[in-house]
């Protein structure tokens, strides 16, 4: 089951790990890792999301969204998308783009990171407030208690994430930003640009929010009415076009799933940017990730375990929340992409372990429970 789900996820990583030593050496080697770790993790809620609409579609539909979504997710938005980043903040022509990268490493690096600045408050603003509309959000299930119960208090209030971020990205406009780190070692004054970018970067979060919004909306407007309609049939004793009704509210899943992996996608390739600005090893080490995360929707569908590790969700939103400080952090002070790879990876592997722990603790208050009920029958 295991190998037939994830076959061609460990084909993949075999043939980029492989390519990244031939590459870059073994250097590139643990960077196309890490950021293939970091894709999975950051993108985990994703899959678990994908998996609980994916499991009401049907087979041509689920098909199409495995083959065709793919190519999406990993050449559309893995490999084309850092070079649009990157092409836009340097004020290049995306083969202008692409080339360099590939022929002029030490002329692409100065660019990228003259442009760091702007992409990292841009892409620091957007991961910020995947993570506050998350913490201040009400779930039944916690993870950090002590602090998600007074957050999700505090976000009854109206518009308290944008407040927030908008005042994260002052602070950082005039701290950061004024001082900012350029190629040779410089620092220069780029508070306007930081400033431009951040809020840039809140319009692109609210945008990417209110498709996905928009498509779940008709989604389940789609999903009523076809309900609205069997039972009309049933009444009538007519019979309905099953395979219409479930076609298109297939298709409005199919273009829901899109948008929202377009969102994560983008989280993705944004916290890339605080590990390397190669483009090569962004393009190898968020490929194989995003292969990970199609099999592992795969996976859960057919397992149906999407329920059993509950906090990984949680792990993931913080190490989002992570990236979102470093990458501010980084406009004026360079901080190691190994250190920066390893938060995200100790937070998913510490919300996971406490999924296990909560799973042990409920099965074995059952199994008192149990117990307690055989004593008690006099068994």
């Amino acid at each position: 089951m295991v190998l037939k789900t994830f076959g061609w996820s460990f084909a993949i990583t075999a043939l980029g790990l492989v390519a990244a030593v031939f590459y870059g050496g073994w250097t590139a080697f643990g960077i196309v890792a890490i950021l293939s770790v970091l894709e999975i993790s950051l993108s985990f809620d994703n899959a678990v999301v994908n998996a609980g609409i994916l499991k009401k579609m049907n087979a041509f539909w689920q098909k199409i969204f495995l083959t065709i979504g793919i190519l999406i997710a990993v050449f559309g938005m893995r490999l084309v998308f850092p070079v649009v980043i990157v092409a836009i903040s340097a004020q290049l022509g995306p083969i202008e783009a692409v080339d360099l990268a590939l022929t002029d490493k030490d002329r692409y690096q100065e660019l990228v990171t003259d442009a760091h600045p702007a992409i990292a408050a841009f892409g620091g603003m957007f991961l910020l407030m995947i993570f506050l509309d998350f913490i201040f959000e009400d779930r039944d299930i916690k993870w950090l208690s002590w602090l998600e119960r007074p957050l999700a208090k505090l976000g009854k209030i109206d518009m308290l994430s944008v407040c927030i971020s908008l005042i994260v990205l002052l602070i950082a406009a005039i701290t950061f930003g004024a001082n900012a780190h350029q190629h040779g070692g410089v620092h220069v004054d780029k508070a306007q640009t930081v400033l431009l970018a951040g809020i840039a970067g809140l319009i692109t979060y609210m945008i990417v929010g209110g498709l996905s919004g928009y498509f779940e909306d008709r989604l389940e407007e789609e999903e009523e009415r076809e309900h609205e309609e069997e039972e009309q049939a049933a009444r009538e004793g007519k019979p309905k076009s099953a395979i219409a009704l479930a076609g298109k509210a297939a298709f409005f899943m199919f273009l829901y799933l899109e948008v929202l992996d377009a969102s994560f996608s983008f989280d993705g390739v944004i916290g890339a940017f605080a590990i390397t600005n190669d483009i090569v090893l962004m393009a190898l080490g968020l490929g194989i990730g995003a292969m990970y995360v199609r099999s592992l929707t795969v996976y859960l569908v057919r397992q149906g375990t999407l329920d059993d590790y509950v906090y990984l969700e949680h792990g993931a939103h913080y190490a989002i929340g992570a990236l979102a400080v470093i990458l501010l952090v980084t406009i004026q002070y360079e901080i190691n992409e190994i250190i920066t790879g390893l938060i995200g990876v100790v937070l998913i592997g510490w919300s996971f372990w406490s999924s296990v722990r909560r799973n042990r603790a409920l099965a074995e208050a059952e199994g008192d429970a149990g117990t307690k009920t055989e004593v008690t029958s006099g068994v």
